[in-house]
């Protein structure tokens, strides 16, 4: 086989966020890393960002990837920062 492969040894991690309350005919879209958020009015669209990208900032503080950390950790990183 040729190409590049993953590693297939190390986890891979994303976060998806899907919102459903655009009622302005906007189709938003946010790429970034380790995350994927779509849907949603301008606010719900800008909250969803918001936490992603503090998430990352989180993790790049510790020097951890999304990958790496166990899902009750992430939900404490959650609650880190809605409070």
């Amino acid at each position: 086989m040729t190409g590049k492969r993953l590693n297939q040894n190390k986890p891979q991690a994303a976060l998806l966020g899907l919102a459903f309350d655009a009622e302005d005919g906007h189709k938003r879209i946010t790429r970034g890393p380790n995350f994927l958020l779509a849907g949603g009015s301008h606010d719900t669209h800008g909250k969803m960002q918001e936490t992603a990208i503090k998430i990352n900032e989180h993790l790049d503080r510790k020097g951890q990837q999304l990958g790496d950390i166990p899902m009750h950790e992430l939900r404490d990183i959650f609650s880190d920062i809605h409070g």
